[in-house]
């Protein structure tokens, strides 16, 4: 079965790889085992990178909600709603920089870009330690914001870039899925640096001290594991980046460019898709920022002590990781996104309800609002199949860049909403809050099925096109494919002429009529 081709090469193709200048119309050999051992060889450089990268990026977040347990608020003097402003400051800074962030990621270079990012959300994590007011907390909080902001948006690029489409939503989950473990680090580091006594810092201090210098002592590692691209990837043979090249064919995504194209922001713009993916994004992290923000202060409103509340964050971090592994490997399977997403909502709210209407205080309801706390884990399954499948959707450079921007930026506006729904008032049961998330959450299982049949209706419309461009309706997306792909099928392909070249160029999936939607 292994030596069976993935895709069929140019008839009397020598051996010498050719120019990778020449890869748009150059075809090679690929067999299975050949595709796999380069999807393993780029897992072990650049997955490796992006899991490491996300997860201090989700442990500089994840410590503030921890360093409210340990007495954040009264050392800084925060009253009202200050701690909700710290809060959403740095999705605030995400927000405003999303433009700036999509013509960076398609300019600048990922090994220069990456670095650069984390070294400027390191130093910022770091100088919250030294913070003893309001003021202090909004600017550094700020700047981690800002650098944070084109992180999301690149690893998405960089996985489309990399992986065939059949191959991202594990890939993705992956690097997402440090959400969960980031959660169990920070509770754990939480526990054990908030055993620490000084005179000189508080606990809270000695968690950001800790971990804003491991996220500067890292930049180093990232410059040195990351590359730019596949043409420019030390890890692989000349013929293996050929080989690399040919497995994305399929795709119909394009190989990436350093241009930024006006024309693709304005096709971004006027496709109902672009503005579904926003509602979901700016719906369900509406409900992970309170998870993340206000997670640990729900707990401790259970009446638990400060180290029991650090401890009881550790479950919900692993059932965050076990929710999007699942939800990413049934996607995968089923190849049904929209209706996966759906489902994986209704837990979160049964959970948003239990936490609702179950009294406090009462040793009988401990148990039961526990439960509900962790159920709101599921939604955290969610992010990583929106990216997937906005990538997987999405053709062109410059369009990907844009969409991912603009999800970030959606992503930031419900951080920066979620915590605002909390008033520190209505401690510790939150129930206003948690009544806005049911209807928030009800609303978004419909943005899901409305985008499901949205893809449907595109996929069909894309049918017509080819007929009227005198080419066949139906056609084979072998980017979905997880075995090989048989001869046969790749020579319906060629001979049809969806291997001219044209699913390596710049093209976005509008402009391209082989281009298949994925649902």
């Amino acid at each position: 079965m292994d030596s069976k081709p993935l895709a069929i090469h140019n008839k009397g193709t020598s051996s010498k790889p050719p120019p990778l200048t020449d890869i748009q119309h150059t075809r090679v050999p690929l067999t299975e085992k050949e595709s796999k051992r380069i999807a393993r060889k780029t897992d072990q450089t650049i997955l490796v990178v992006l899991i490491w990268v996300y997860f201090l990026q989700i442990l500089d977040k994840s410590v503030l909600g921890f360093g409210a347990t340990y007495g954040l608020e009264t050392d800084t003097h925060l009253t009202g709603d200050q701690y909700s402003l710290v809060g959403s400051i740095a999705p605030i800074a995400q927000l405003a920089w999303q433009p700036f962030s999509s013509w960076l990621i398609v300019t600048v270079p990922p090994r220069i870009l990456m670095p650069t990012l984390v070294l400027g959300w390191g130093v910022a994590q770091t100088c919250m330690a030294a913070c003893h007011n309001f003021q202090g907390l909004m600017a550094t909080r700020f700047f981690l914001g800002l650098f944070e902001a084109g992180c999301l948006p690149l690893f998405g690029m960089l996985t489309s870039q990399w992986y065939r489409r059949v191959e991202q939503p594990i890939r993705v989950a992956a690097w997402y899925g440090t959400n969960g473990l980031a959660t169990i680090i920070a509770a754990l580091l939480s526990f054990g640096l908030g055993h620490i006594k000084s005179s000189v810092m508080k606990e809270w201090q000695i968690i950001f001290l800790f971990v804003g210098l491991l996220t500067i002592i890292s930049v180093p590692f990232v410059y040195w594991r990351l590359d730019n691209d596949i043409p420019s990837a030390r890890f692989l043979t000349p013929h293996e980046k050929l080989q690399a090249m040919e497995r994305l064919r399929a795709n119909q995504t394009g190989a990436g460019t350093r241009e930024f194209k006006l024309s693709h922001v304005y096709e971004t713009a006027l496709e109902p898709k672009t503005y579904l993916w926003v509602s979901m994004a700016l719906l369900l992290n509406i409900g992970a920022s309170v998870a993340n923000v206000f997670g640990p202060l729900i707990l401790s409103g259970l009446g638990y002590d400060t180290y029991t509340t650090t401890l009881l964050n550790m479950p919900f971090g692993a059932v965050q990781i076990i929710v999007i592994l699942l939800a990413s490997y049934l996607a995968q399977k089923a190849k049904l996104k929209g209706i996966i997403l759906a489902i994986l909502m209704l837990p979160v709210v049964a959970g948003l309800a239990i936490l609702y209407a179950v009294p406090r205080n009462t040793p009988s309801s401990d148990g039961a609002l526990m439960a509900g706390y962790y159920l709101i884990a599921f939604l955290f399954g969610g992010n990583p199949l929106i990216v997937s499948w906005i990538v997987a959707n999405t053709a062109g450079t410059t369009k990907k860049s844009a969409n991912m921007s603009l999800y970030n930026a959606a992503v930031s506006a419900g951080n920066i909403i979620g915590p605002l729904l909390f008033n520190s008032n209505d401690a510790p049961a939150y129930r206003p809050g948690l009544r806005a998330c049911v209807g928030i959450f009800v609303a978004l299982i419909a943005v899901f099925l409305a985008q499901w049949v949205d893809l449907v209706v595109l996929n069909r419309l894309q049918a017509k096109r080819r007929v009227r461009n005198g080419k066949a309706a139906r056609v084979v997306d072998l980017s979905m494919r997880e075995h090989e792909v048989a001869a046969a099928e790749a020579e319906e392909e060629e001979e049809r002429g969806a291997h001219a070249g044209g699913e390596l160029a710049d093209l976005t999936d509008r402009k391209n009529d082989e281009f298949v939607y994925v649902y």
